[in-house]
């Protein structure tokens, strides 16, 4: 049904075409449906509310907002005279009429078609004469809520969002995210908490971050009303896009949610719930997508706040801010002292691996498994989401852990779960169905091991980078190709021409067929050189000069520096990734050792990381083809060849 009327209201923006271009339909179809609906919502109290309107005259604000919201019955109202019906009654005043209607909603209505900048498109639709044909045609639809329920409006605002973002190169899944998924999302989330979800006088919050159109907080919303219809439930939402933010407020307002839950904003930079801790999370946010204007602001919380801010754990790559998501959702949980909480993301595949040890990516997974605040983490099919066929994954979050899976994490491959749609939209080519879902929430309530399923220790996701040493071995020469390199190095460009050229006659000096093998005798024998020549080097300079003169040889004497500790040759320097539960000398003593007998570790410079390899550890492998097969099949395809060689030569 949704899709119908969808249908419907992006015909009337195809009218549009000539005075509006393709990218500006959304500006005008998504404003008008919502003024239909709220229309739709308040009709069967407009009369009680026109009345009550005439007995609040210099009321305070908020005594006068009370009655009126009583008398509309929901938490908005309309004082004026008008009804979307009657103002086609006066087409001669529609413009002015219009403007009296919305200006006759409640402050935390006006403030959704200010954000839309209504008032222009209306002056515009009002100059190229196409206001009224639009009213009319909206006229027309029946978006009251006993035939189009709030799910299904909510379905028709994203699909026209899709279209509108189509039609302006925008991305449509910036804003929204596919409905089984939320789905799939909401159940991993509520199943564990089935009982005391069911009891009376249960009062629960929800909040999404990254709200788009508000989607996930109407799903989670309906499912958590017909589980428990006497739930207390408040629902909380940002977004950084006006057009979203709009939309999902307007939904959040007809539910008869407070209005003022629902804020626009950068949620990384500007967190308008600061104070605030939920019950339920829930979180689609932009992955791939660069957080360099939001830098300054989250490094400097990072580094003045800590783990008493957002994103103590550390700051990930600045070409894609997915994690600093994943950290704020963290952040904004309830405690474990106050009931916990648990929360759902969806991620790319980025965050199970990117970056090495004591990277910002590694940090923050080894804080999340640390704190045993990771419980599953769900791989999705490829091709779900409108706007990217990259794998995806759901990570489910939890303060407040069953003892089973207590200092576990669950694993669950649900890449083969899925149908192909019939007709693709976007990116978006396989769906969810409900036996799906249910198979997956199975698998994760039954937290077994299976072939789909996986359990791990969080230390099984830990390991150390330990970095290996080798003793620098250098040989001296003072050939004319080694002589000419020392005159290339920076160093030696601070010298003027004559002390260049003393440095070159002084260097001539020394017997060209010896190879010194012992850093500290060459360096006595260059001294020798030097004051013979009247040269006089500054110590970095010298520096620089030897070095140039060297080359590495396995076979030379070890290099040593101060109270003869060996230096390490960087050219050589490698590192090894230890397992947790492993100690790092018997592995280095087992894998590095017989190979490179003078080798040791650096243990200043041994870090912690954390990598989950979830690809890997569902591989299986499949043996290669006989090759007695493969020169068979290869013999009829040559064969066939040939045939057709004989049959184009004839």
């Amino acid at each position: 049904m949704e899709h119908n009327h969808a249908n419907f209201i992006w015909s009337i923006a195809e009218s549009l075409r000539g005075p509006f271009k393709p990218a500006e339909y959304g500006s005008v179809v998504l404003p008008f449906t919502i003024l239909r609906r709220l229309d739709a919502v308040l009709e069967p109290t407009k009369e009680a509310v026109r009345r009550a309107a005439t007995t609040v005259g210099g009321l305070p604000d908020a005594v006068r907002d009370y009655t009126l919201t009583q008398a509309a019955g929901h938490g908005f109202y309309n004082t004026s005279p008008f009804t979307f019906r009657t103002l086609l009654d006066d087409a001669a005043g529609l413009r002015a009429n219009l403007s009296e209607y919305i200006g006759g909603f409640s402050s935390n209505v006006r403030d959704i078609f200010e954000k839309f900048k209504f008032e222009e498109t209306l002056n515009k639709l009002e100059e190229k004469d196409k206001l009224l044909p639009v009213m009319q045609r909206f006229g027309a639809a029946d978006f009251h809520p006993d035939r189009v329920s709030n799910i299904q409006m909510g379905l028709v605002f994203e699909e026209l969002i899709r279209w509108a973002n189509e039609r302006s190169n925008e991305t449509a899944g910036d804003h929204y995210t596919p409905r089984e998924v939320i789905a799939l999302m909401v159940h991993l989330l509520l199943d564990p908490d089935d009982k005391t979800l069911l009891q009376a006088g249960a009062v629960r919050s929800i909040y999404d971050p990254t709200a788009g159109t508000g989607g996930m907080l109407s799903v989670a919303d309906e499912q958590l009303r017909g589980m428990n219809p006497g739930i207390d439930l408040s629902l909380y939402g940002q977004d950084i896009n006006p057009q979203s933010y709009a939309v999902c407020k307007a939904d959040m307002v007809i539910k008869g949610q407070a209005a003022d839950n629902i804020r626009e904003g950068d949620t990384l930079t500007q967190d308008h719930f600061p104070d605030r801790r939920f019950d339920y999370l829930l979180s689609n946010p932009p992955f791939g997508v660069d957080w360099k204007d939001q830098r300054a602001t989250v490094e400097d919380e990072h580094a003045r706040l800590g783990f008493a801010g957002r994103f103590g754990a550390g700051t990930p790559a600045v070409s894609d801010g997915a994690m600093l998501f994943l950290q704020h959702l963290v952040a904004k949980m309830r405690r474990p002292e106050e009931g916990g909480a648990r929360a759902a993301i969806v991620l790319n595949g980025s965050p199970l691996f990117a970056g090495g040890a004591g990277s910002g990516e590694s940090n923050i997974r080894k804080s999340l498994l640390e704190r045993d605040l990771v419980e599953a983490i769900i791989a999705l099919p490829k091709d779900m989401f409108y706007n990217t066929g990259i794998s995806t994954y759901i990570w489910v979050l939890s303060n407040r852990k069953s003892a089973a899976r207590q200092g576990k994490v669950q694993l669950i491959n649900a890449t083969g779960f899925s149908n192909k749609m019939r007709k693709s939209m976007g990116s978006k080519r396989n769906e969810l169905g409900p036996t799906h879902i249910a198979d997956i929430v199975k698998l994760y309530t039954e937290f077994g091991e299976s072939k789909l399923s996986k359990v791990f220790a969080n230390e099984d996701f830990l390991y150390r980078t330990i970095t290996i040493e080798r003793p620098l071995r250098l040989n001296f020469a003072a050939t004319p190709v080694r002589i000419d390199a020392v005159f290339e190095t920076k160093a030696l460009q601070k010298l003027d021409d004559d002390a260049q050229d003393a440095l070159r006659a002084a260097l001539e000096t020394l017997d060209q067929t010896t190879v010194w093998t012992n850093r500290e005798t060459f360096s006595k024998v260059l001294d020798a050189a030097l004051r013979e020549g009247g040269v006089k080097l500054a110590t970095p300079v010298k520096k620089a000069v030897i070095l140039a003169l060297s080359e590495q040889d396995d076979s030379a004497d070890i290099c040593t520096g101060a109270k003869n500790a060996v230096e390490a040759d960087a050219s050589l320097r490698d590192t090894e990734n230890v397992p947790w539960n492993e100690d790092i000398h018997e592995y280095f003593d087992r894998e590095v050792k017989p190979y490179a007998p003078d080798a040791w570790i650096d243990e200043s410079k041994t870090k912690v990381g954390a990598e989950i390899p979830f690809t890997r550890h569902f591989y299986e492998y499949v043996p290669p083809r006989e090759l007695e097969d493969i020169d068979r099949d290869l013999e009829t395809v040559f064969g066939r060849l040939r045939e057709m060689l004989t049959a184009v030569e004839k």
